[in-house]
């Protein structure tokens, strides 16, 4: 990959549509996490305006240090980026507090996980709508296009998405030209969304490059057939996950109503 010339591509076309949208700049949630620091530095270098969010829940913290360490280079370095930190811990835990109890609080993880990331969603939208930003999204092509791992309406609710056709490798190549923070680039790939220290991989149980290679195979028409061992593993990994998240991937289904059905009767 050409990452000078891929850099400024994306950052051509982030601020062409953000000025043909009549937009300022651009919000962009900051976890701490690669994907989500390559796309606010991207947004810094279209020269409008940026807001960095910072909003842990609960979150761990080496993900908050890491996060405040890259808002801290890029203001260092652009005079375009501004900051927040919004504490939403406390808006999550009353949250929790006026829902229903359940059973058995394990049932409940995966909803709870999600609400965080639609709590981050709703800020990140209020301040876009405060201020005339877009919200830039930090997917990549093998979460959004491969194995859905993110959460629809939370981090899957965006204006626009400059990363989503490069494949992970391709995130930490264009991070590493452009000097982003070595703490972030070591950093086990994590979602945030626990409050503990899990990475991707312990819940997908495939690496990122496993899971680029099962996605090349998937486009080429392989099946889990044709694989053995740990290549059979992975692949069956990505089609489960590509299965089971496809709603995420595709548009909202419309019940059509057929024409006939529609039409007033004749006086």
């Amino acid at each position: 990959m050409h990452s000078e010339e891929v850099i400024d591509h994306i950052v051509d076309w982030l601020r062409d549509y953000a000025t043909n949208a009549g937009m300022k700049g651009f919000v962009v949630g900051v976890s701490g996490g690669i994907d989500s620091a390559l796309t606010s530095t991207l947004c810094a270098l279209t020269g409008m305006e940026v807001l960095c969010l910072e909003m842990p829940i609960h979150q761990s913290k080496s993900q908050v240090t890491r996060a405040a360490n890259h808002i801290f280079w890029l203001k260092e370095r652009y005079g375009n980026v501004r900051s927040e930190w919004i504490d939403l811990t406390p808006v999550f835990d009353s949250l929790l507090e006026v829902f229903p109890p359940v059973k058995h609080e394990e049932d409940r993880l995966m909803s709870l996980a999600n609400t965080r990331a639609r709590l981050r969603m709703t800020s990140l939208y209020y301040f876009a709508a405060l201020q005339k930003l877009l919200v830039a999204g930090t997917g990549n092509k093998v979460e959004d296009f491969g194995v859905g791992f993110f959460t629809k309406y939370g981090d899957g609710g965006v204006d626009l998405s400059p990363i989503a056709d490069l494949l992970k490798t391709e995130v930490y190549q264009l991070a590493s030209s452009l000097g982003i923070n070595r703490d972030i680039l070591e950093a086990p790939p994590t979602d945030g969304l626990w409050g503990d220290d899990r990475t991707d991989e312990d819940q997908i149980g495939a690496s990122y490059p496993e899971l680029e290679w099962a996605m090349a195979m998937d486009e080429q028409g392989k099946t889990g057939a044709e694989f053995t061992g740990r290549q059979r593993e992975v692949f069956r990994i990505y089609k489960r996950f590509n299965t089971v998240n496809r709603h995420k991937m595709q548009p909202i289904p419309v019940c059509s109503i057929p024409e006939h059905l529609k039409r007033t009767s004749q006086l």
